[in-house]
């Protein structure tokens, strides 16, 4: 089939293929009559940059815009520069949260023009004045704030092959009330509701599309009781489906308690930033920290939900010492078994995080992801290892294919100081975080066990064959096959059936 040329290409590179871009569907979405003339095109930024420069100019557009996003910064950068290289007279537009704030750390000078902000209308007005031939002088087009009540939704604009194959991101609101200093939300502190009742038209319409996941990229879905039951009791009644929040952890009212009690197991994800539980850090970040309501709402989700939640904490905020992050781990762990996210405090453009800079000695990369390399309470070395302590923590903990194995680790409690000796003792002995397999991964935890935490072998052994071997499917290592028909292995797999036939029968 023979595809129009378009004048206008809408682009960006993805961090997966199984993401999509809402922003550029917002944008798409109101182009007025200029849409039948525009398209978007998705990329990845695994894709070489010279096949994708290839792609766009293929079509000869007049106008190419580019959304940059912090992962993608450098690889657009390189884009830009190739494209302008081979066809000078294309006019490039860029926008995006990593070109709306000063300063910027990567080079776009080859773009044409940089939009600011909200880019819903903007986009299209400066579009028409390219395309009518009196593009504005100003290089720089500062976007004003878009009135949600006025611009067009961005849903039908996911295609077919969208629904069939990536996530499908929503917003319910723009805007965060909070202040903390190392988060981009925080810099439009007004909260802007999109119109319930038309959102809930358009959730309808993906779901009978055959949309079964949804994801919010609301920063405060809780903070509307009103709209947030309402969009609660909409996915209660298009059960089965998946839907992902981001909560703020001290806000859980009857209203919403009552509500998320009643989704069944694998319906429900929330994002809960904590990011630290230390009073004197998180007032010095500007960062409301209800430490009673939070815990309180953490082990009433934990115990009286099937909601699946996903904790974040930070490493390097100014003020926190290794100590410190210990103590929020510790904590968290203590209290829940759900994932606790561990990341890099990153200084982003457009944020008042600098304001430590000087009394707290913080360095950061000046490239993204803008990662701190040190201050005065973490070296550099304390940085390195919390990144590698970071990862391997998501192969062992997160990823739950080491559930009861990883927990012996920490006979006495202290989650972080024994995880942090043993993601040490693993870097000793892989000189690698990546592309370490189940089997490896398996094989590490059982010799650390035996030989530096002298659990006997057979015990050791037949918690990590009840771990591996939950899912059916899988083969089991090598290295334990001698110890599966051990009394003590046997003991422990007959366990794991029998609770998998308690989650079986719940869930029934």
């Amino acid at each position: 089939m023979i595809t129009r040329q378009k004048s206008i290409l809408l682009t960006t590179l993805n961090a997966r293929y199984t993401h999509s871009s809402i922003g550029l569907r917002y944008l798409f979405a109101n182009m007025r009559e200029l849409q039948a003339d525009s398209a978007i095109r998705e990329f990845t930024i695994n894709d070489n940059i010279q096949d994708i420069a290839e792609q766009l100019l293929h079509e000869r557009a007049a106008i190419i815009a580019i959304g940059i996003y912090i992962w993608n910064a450098e690889a657009c950068a390189r884009l830009i520069r190739t494209i302008k290289a081979v066809s000078p007279q294309t006019t490039i537009i860029i926008g995006g949260p990593e070109v709306s704030y000063q300063p910027l750390r990567v080079n776009f000078d080859a773009a044409d023009f940089i939009i600011r902000g909200e880019g819903d209308t903007a986009f299209y007005e400066l579009c028409r004045a390219v395309l009518s031939g009196s593009p504005p002088q100003q290089r720089i087009i500062q976007a004003p704030m878009a009135d949600l009540a006025r611009i067009e939704l961005p849903y039908d604009c996911y295609s077919d092959e969208d629904v069939a194959n990536r996530y499908i991101y929503v917003e319910a609101s723009r805007g965060c009330p909070f202040l903390c200093e190392f988060c981009l939300s925080s810099i439009d502190k007004k909260v802007r509701n999109i119109d319930i009742d038309t959102l809930l038209g358009a959730l309808e319409t993906l779901y009978q599309r055959g949309v079964r996941s949804f994801k919010f990229i609301d920063r405060t879905f809780n903070l509307n009781i009103g709209i947030a039951a309402r969009l609660l009791d909409f996915f209660l009644a298009h059960q089965p489906c998946f839907v992902h929040f981001e909560v703020i952890p001290d806000h859980f009212p009857d209203a919403l308690k009552e509500r998320i009690a009643r989704f069944p197991a694998a319906a429900l994800q929330l994002e809960i930033g904590i990011q630290t539980l230390n009073p004197g850090v998180a007032s010095r970040i500007h960062r409301n920290l209800k430490l009673d309501k939070i815990e309180q709402n953490i082990r009433f989700l934990e115990n009286e939900t099937s909601a699946h939640m996903h904790l974040d904490l930070i490493v390097g905020l100014p003020g926190e010492t290794l100590a410190s992050f210990g103590h929020n781990l510790n904590r968290l762990a203590a209290i829940t078994g759900a994932e606790i996210q561990i990341g890099i405090l990153k200084k982003l453009s457009g944020t008042s995080l600098h304001r430590h800079d000087s009394e707290f000695d913080m360095v950061y990369a000046d490239m993204p992801p803008y990662d701190i390399l040190r201050n005065n309470l973490l070296s550099f070395e304390d940085i390195q290892q919390m990144k590698r302590f970071a990862r391997f923590w998501d192969l062992y903990y997160n990823s739950g294919n080491f559930k009861q194995g990883i927990r012996l680790l920490w006979p006495d409690g202290d989650v972080f100081e024994q995880f942090h000796t043993y993601s040490v003792w693993i870097y000793e002995q892989t000189r690698s975080t990546w592309k370490i397999s189940l089997e490896r991964l398996a094989e590490l935890l059982f010799t650390y066990l035996t030989e530096h935490m002298a659990i006997p072998p057979a015990t050791a052994a037949g918690t990590l064959i009840a771990d591996i071997m939950t899912l059916e499917g899988r083969k089991m290592p090598p290295f334990l096959k001698p110890f599966a028909h051990h009394k003590t292995a046997a003991k422990q797999v007959t366990a794991n059936s029998h609770n998998k036939r308690q989650i079986r029968h719940t869930a029934q």
